[in-house]
């Protein structure tokens, strides 16, 4: 069983899409395009959550890509992805900080139910891996902080220095080999394109998590229509309802 982080356990980077489209808009009308910023904008959120998911370093890939598409000499992928970061880590690292202090709850910052379900799951005896897009050293920090390692032991993942060793289909095939299943009896759960792609390539069950990341009620429209057009099995909001999850899970 497989989890992804951001958007599906964790709301400590939420909003981040909010932080990346912008500073990638600023990058290509930097380029002197004749697009309008309504237009980049458009564009660009296309491309980030197409690729949202994998690790961070691709979009930035992709923008390097994009600024030569439009006659502009790019900067290497990595400094955006540094640009990005420093940018993004001015909310985190507050968010990071205040419940490692303890002045914000760990639940109030995790998608509802998350710690039950996962609790359930440990008693039943599933091997837990969590695989996110973000670099490992961070994902490893956060997990720990909302007080989630213990139900992944070492079976965290994430983003390397060198990009090409990580990947979420890797992480599944890592599952398949060291359970002994086959894919058909992988169960996947994320809020991207990705990891609902990836599950589904090797006949797995995936359940699309449309989290509302700032209500933590209910399920997001724009995520829900993404995930499913992703080939998500089962869609839902959050974990309340974990009971009947599991009844649903278990008899697919």
């Amino acid at each position: 069983m497989i989890f992804d982080f951001d958007g599906t356990l964790s709301l400590l980077r939420r909003n981040w899409q909010d932080v990346m489209i912008p500073m990638m808009v600023d990058v290509l009308e930097a380029t002197r395009t004749s697009e309008t910023r309504d237009q980049l904008s458009e564009h660009v959120e296309e491309f980030v959550m197409r690729l949202n998911g994998r690790q961070t370093i691709y979009q930035m890939i992709r923008l390097a890509e994009e600024v030569s598409l439009r006659g502009g000499r790019p900067l290497e992928p990595l400094e955006y992805k540094q640009q990005y970061h420093d940018l993004l880590w001015r909310q985190v690292g507050q968010r990071v900080e205040a419940v490692r202090s303890g002045r914000v709850p760990q639940d109030e910052m995790t998608v509802p139910g998350s710690r039950p379900l996962l609790s359930e799951l440990c008693r039943l005896g599933l091997p837990l891996y969590l695989a996110s897009g973000t670099d490992v050293e961070y994902v490893r920090d956060e997990v720990d902080v909302l007080g989630l390692a213990g139900f992944f032991g070492p079976r965290i993942h994430g983003a390397l220095a060198d990009y090409k060793k990580f990947s979420k289909a890797t992480i599944i095939a890592k599952i398949i080999e060291d359970t002994g299943v086959s894919g058909r009896n992988i169960l996947g759960f994320g809020d991207g394109y990705v990891e609902i792609e990836e599950i589904k390539r090797v006949g797995g069950l995936a359940v699309g998590v449309a989290s509302n990341e700032e209500t933590r009620e209910g399920i997001n429209d724009w995520k829900r229509n993404r995930l499913v057009r992703a080939g998500a099995d089962l869609i839902i909001g959050d974990f309340r309802h974990r009971e009947q999850l599991l009844e649903t899970i278990g008899g697919a």
